[in-house]
């Protein structure tokens, strides 16, 4: 199923994380912290109880979200919470199980004193599961669960309606997911439903990817070892269509289901970003005795799959921290980093004067993630202004400075080629003194920046390599908090570039064959042998990749990741054969090859390849399976995706220093 156990040469957890009944859990992030949300009461009468946490892995128990309705209903389900211009919105189901209604509560923190808002969102008789999502364009979608009285399996499915604002949906619901398959069966004689044949599909997470929605779900009885997660996938968020499922439960299994003996009942997850902002976890419940704990496993795509790590039982790699954290109230401030003007601590993060041009500056990798929150609580006059700057070589930079007085901003580039200024205007509700995340990507010839995802965007090119980032503040009293830089990079391909090797990259080996870009992919092609590499030399990392083979393979083809030293040489090798078989091989430790045969599969779909190099130990993983661990010695090298007597699709590479 998931192959031998990953080996303990760093940190590791085993699940549940939170071995306490904590039913259904939702899990927020908010300035670098975990807040985890389930339903029912927790001790001290209040609704939905609350954990924080900082790594994904050890949970504190911090209370209740609100005190219950003037009404008392019986129960209280499923509470999800969404973060916007500094009020928390908590949305969730109550009723006497037959009926249930969602409604909202709101609070200024994440930790707790949630009010009702009055509102009730749905009319239909049973609404519960809901599940907010931001599309890129900023506008808003509520997912949940409802029944389906008259579908072919009956029972309850899931819909999508659009959000007109954070208390009123549009009240057009179309269906999404509605039970299709055995798997999903609830109970074959449901007595409470007059004897029909029940089916359920409930606990929507819906994620973006590569212009594809995928919704997460669970299905069948949660009571019990049918529960599991499967997905769906659809193209657009305006047709009338349901998704496609992608478990059928016979020959495509879910992919989170019971393992007997280990884990019993995996569902109703939620997904979030782990402590570095690059991977995805799945959080979901799980029963253990008589109760249902919380428990997480790694989650990834596969260009248009979604597999898990899991459920796991054994120990895992704790979620990678980044390469800089800084800005933790109870934390000293980060080492290397230089700072100039006068800053002063604060309960969340560290805080300019009003008096001073301030400055932080922190070391980078020319490929890097930094996260960061902000929020301006005071100003002086219009040319008072805050942001940050990425600074290269020769005086290269990119600077993104707002004017809080002037509601607006600009991004000025410096490079060899002179100077451009892009200016924004900040949207209309835009509240200064809230809390924001700023997004900042280096990959490689340019520069992603965000603002609250959608608020603020800009992608631009910027072929310097950065070697520093920098927060700066003048006439302005700017706290910002929870920064982190991670390391590394990912590619998709997804954007449209004439040049294939354009963004870094860099080709080797045979030249028989030019890389080009087409459909989300960079395709190598070869006789011999080739590869395409970007990114500097590593000690630490896990490098992934997205690939498949476009077309027949031979005995001799092969394809995978390779691992080369500074003067080019290979000394790993992580791949799959014409002959469906995996093998990794050492430089170290050749001419000893290990390998293992993989069941047959179409070309046509592409699989997860991964390496983890920690400890002294190569680690290679198939999506969800570890094929092999083998010791290594330390050294540097830097990663490549190679084929050799075939054509290769590239869908994704991922290296994230660890």
């Amino acid at each position: 199923m998931h192959g031998r156990p990953i080996p303990e040469d760093r940190a590791t957890y085993v699940n549940p994380v939170y071995p306490k009944s904590f039913p259904d859990p939702f899990v927020l992030k908010h300035r670098g912290q975990y807040y985890g949300y389930c339903t029912g009461f927790e001790a001290g009468g209040l609704v939905f109880g609350i954990i924080r946490s900082r790594d994904l892995v050890s949970w504190t128990e911090i209370g209740g979200a609100m005190e219950p309705l003037a009404d008392s209903p019986p129960f209280y389900w499923a509470p999800e919470v969404t973060y916007d211009n500094g009020k928390f919105y908590l949305y969730y189901s109550a009723g006497n199980e037959t009926l249930m209604h969602l409604r909202v509560a709101v609070s200024d923190r994440p930790d707790g004193g949630f009010i009702d808002s009055g509102r009730v969102l749905t009319s239909v008789e049973f609404a519960i599961d809901a599940h907010v999502f931001t599309d890129d364009d900023g506008s808003r979608y509520m997912f949940y669960a409802t029944d389906f009285l008259e579908h072919t399996h009956i029972g309850t499915g899931t819909v999508v309606d659009r959000m007109i604002d954070w208390f009123t949906l549009e009240g057009d619901p179309k269906p999404v997911t509605r039970a299709k398959y055995d798997w999903q069966v609830y109970d074959p004689q449901r007595h409470e439903k007059g004897g029909v044949r029940w089916h359920t599909v409930e606990g929507p997470a819906v994620i973006k990817r590569k212009g594809r929605y995928f919704e997460m779900f669970s299905g069948g009885n949660w009571q019990n070892t049918t529960y599991g997660v499967s997905f769906a996938v659809a193209g657009d968020l305006a047709g009338n269509e349901e998704w496609k499922q992608f478990s059928d439960g016979e020959k495509v299994l879910p992919i989170l289901r019971t393992l007997p003996g280990a884990v019993v009942g995996p569902g109703h997850n939620s997904v979030i970003r782990g402590p570095n902002n690059r991977e995805l976890y799945c959080v979901y419940h799980a029963w253990q005795s008589d109760q249902r704990v919380v428990s997480i496993d790694r989650m990834d795509f596969a260009s248009d799959r979604i597999f898990v790590i899991g459920p796991t039982f054994t120990p895992q790699i704790r979620p990678y921290r980044p390469s800089i954290e800084d800005l933790f109230p109870d934390e000293p401030l980060f080492g290397e980093a230089v700072s100039a003007g006068r800053w002063r601590r604060t309960d969340c993060g560290i805080e300019s004067s009003i008096s001073d041009a301030c400055e932080r500056v922190y070391p980078t990798e020319p490929y890097f993630l930094c996260e960061f929150s902000f929020r301006c609580t005071e100003w002086n006059g219009e040319n008072a202004s805050f942001g940050f700057s990425l600074i290269g070589p020769g005086g290269n930079a990119v600077e993104f400075q707002i004017g809080p007085g002037r509601r607006s901003g600009s991004m000025t580039i410096r490079s060899d080629a002179g100077e451009s200024v892009e200016s924004f205007f900040l949207p209309l509700d835009f509240i200064l003194p809230a809390d924001h995340l700023m997004k900042i990507e280096a990959a490689g010839g340019e520069i992603n920046v965000s603002i609250d995802a959608a608020a603020v965007s800009f992608q631009i090119p910027f072929p310097s390599p950065v070697h520093s980032l920098a927060l700066r503040s003048r006439k302005s009293v700017v706290e910002f908090s929870a920064l982190t830089v991670t390391e590394g990079f990912e590619e998709t391909f997804d954007s449209v570039d004439p040049r294939p090797l354009a963004g870094g990259w860099q080709a080797g080996g045979s030249q028989d064959s030019s890389p080009i870009r087409y459909g989300g992919e960079l395709i190598i092609k070869s006789g011999a042998e080739s590869y395409v590499t970007k990114g500097g030399s590593v000690s630490e990392f896990e490098f992934a990749a997205n690939l498949r083979a476009l077309g027949g393979m031979s005995d001799n083809s092969e394809y995978g990741l390779q691992l080369l030293d500074d003067d080019g040489t290979t000394v790993a090798r992580f791949g799959i054969s014409g002959r469906s078989e995996a093998f990794l091989e050492i430089e170290d430790n050749l001419p000893s090859r290990g390998s293992i045969d993989l069941p047959p599969r179409s070309d046509e779909r592409h699989r997860q390849l991964r390496l983890i190099q920690t400890g002294g130990k190569l680690t290679a993983m198939i999506e969800d399976f570890v094929v092999a661990a083998l010791k290594t010695r330390d050294r540097t090298v830097r990663g490549a995706v190679y084929c050799r007597g075939m054509e290769l699709g590239i869908e994704m590479v991922r290296m994230t220093n660890i």
